[in-house]
């Protein structure tokens, strides 16, 4: 997958998010959007994976040469972010058998083995609705990293994680490979140190 930028900008009201941005963004990739809160990482991911508009500029998805229907795009990625909804009346094993009845597993894993990977074993029939911060946050990073995916992205992936989950997610990312991955965030361990960096404070 490849996602071409042209003086892509981003405005709300009469402040500008950000201007001009223009990047070619290829396949296996790995992308840090770096920058304070409020530099529109956020926003910036949003248009990427096709939820927001750009106020000026254009993007382009494109597959084997292909390029790709924005209304097709959700066939391609997986998203993690912290303000990203999860089924509260599902339980844990609910949630997972709906996600994958529209996303394949990564190397055929079995179910119980992606719970246990995710240190959630106990919780296969609690509601999410009673799972804590830390625990919706991982379940999010399994279900994105876990999936194949031609895309994903994280936006700020070890909020509410302690030292364990922030451990955790490190050796998962180091295992995901074959797909373009963006991860959004000002910390600087939530992303490898050789990957690609996009810093927001360039394009203001």
């Amino acid at each position: 997958m490849i996602i071409r930028t042209e003086q892509l900008s981003k405005r709300f009201n009469k402040e500008w998010v950000f201007k001009n941005l223009s990047e070619k963004f290829t396949s296996e990739e790995t992308i840090a959007i770096l920058g304070p809160n409020g530099s529109g990482k956020s926003t910036l991911l949003q248009i990427l994976w096709g939820q927001t508009v750009p106020t000026s500029g254009t993007i382009t998805w494109s597959l084997n040469e292909q390029e790709v229907d924005p209304t097709e795009l959700h066939q391609h990625l997986t998203i993690a972010a912290p303000y990203q909804d999860l089924i509260d009346e599902f339980t844990l094993l609910e949630q997972i058998d709906f996600h994958f009845s529209f996303k394949r597993i990564k190397n055929g894993i079995s179910r119980k083995n992606f719970i246990s990977a995710l240190f959630l074993e106990g919780a296969e029939r609690k509601r999410i609705e009673n799972f804590s911060s830390g625990m919706r946050q991982r379940l999010r990073l399994g279900l994105a990293l876990y999936s194949e995916a031609k895309i994903t992205f994280l936006d700020e992936p070890t909020t509410n994680l302690d030292e364990r989950g922030g451990n955790w997610y490190r050796q998962l990312l180091a295992e995901t490979n074959n797909r373009l991955l963006f991860i959004a965030t000002n910390t600087p361990s939530d992303y490898p140190e050789n990957c690609r960096t996009i810093r927001m404070d360039h394009f203001k």
